[in-house]
């Protein structure tokens, strides 16, 4: 039996709404100032097997990209547990992390190191990288002379390149020329059919997520509406489209 790479048990995810930024600041220091709970993700559960790709289909503000956030650590449930197994590389927001007056070469080596990869790994990896990235003698200047396409090339290219064994993706593959974008869909196939990486895609194009997953969850307002079959996934969140219009 497959490995369970993540499992959901019972998550909540809570955010508390302030009616300012001032407000959200005196918020952290007392607890009388009044806001408003928004529950993004609400009691989900669910588990994901080595190897598995899936689909996490929803309206803007659904939940989807909480449920990611999450996974990577980047925010805690109010509630509930998150198992994690494996290496993630999360192509949530490709520039994250990126320092800017750092050049693109030592950028690959900081985001190499916070993922836990050793100087020799990454040292083994740069050229692949810098190769796949394909943005010339730029890779040696600083990220802030960077136009947004570069800095999406480079963050992919070190995202996916990094040897991952759970691959998270938020829209990320939109990114580019429609040449990049392709190399892009061509380097995840890869990801999935050779080296067995378990897949989490988060995607309003429908025909990407049918391209590359083969189970789907349909979240709607927090909860998991819907988890199964790719093609039975599609027409649960074509209905719930078609209901909002």
């Amino acid at each position: 039996m497959a490995e369970t790479v993540i499992e959901f048990k019972n998550v909540t995810k809570i955010y508390k709404l302030y009616s300012g930024a001032r407000r959200k600041l005196l918020g952290i220091f007392f607890k009388s100032v009044k806001y408003k709970e928004k529950k993004a993700v609400d009691d989900v559960s669910f588990v994901i097997k080595r190897g598995e790709s899936v689909a996490l289909l929803g309206r803007n503000g659904a939940g989807k990209s909480t449920i990611l956030k999450m996974i990577t650590s980047v925010c805690f449930p109010n509630e509930g547990e998150i198992i994690v197994n494996g290496r993630v590389s999360a192509l949530l927001e490709l520039t994250a992390g990126f320092d800017p007056e750092f050049t693109g070469r030592e950028n690959i080596y900081l985001k190499g190191a916070t993922i836990g990869l050793q100087k020799k790994e990454i040292q083994e990896l740069e050229q692949r990288i810098i190769d796949f990235a394909d943005i010339g003698d730029y890779i040696d200047q600083p990220v802030r002379s960077y136009s947004s396409g570069m800095k999406a090339r480079l963050g992919f290219a070190i995202n996916s390149n990094v040897r991952p064994e759970i691959l998270i993706v938020d829209e990320a593959l939109s990114v580019g020329d429609t040449a990049f974008k392709d190399k892009c869909l061509d380097k995840v196939n890869e990801l999935i059919d050779k080296d067995h990486v378990t897949l989490l895609l988060v995607t309003h194009q429908v025909g990407i997520a049918k391209q590359f997953c083969k189970r789907g969850m349909v979240i709607e307002k927090g909860k998991k509406n819907f988890d199964g079959n790719m093609e039975e996934a599609v027409v649960e969140y074509n209905n719930i489209l078609s209901k909002t219009k």
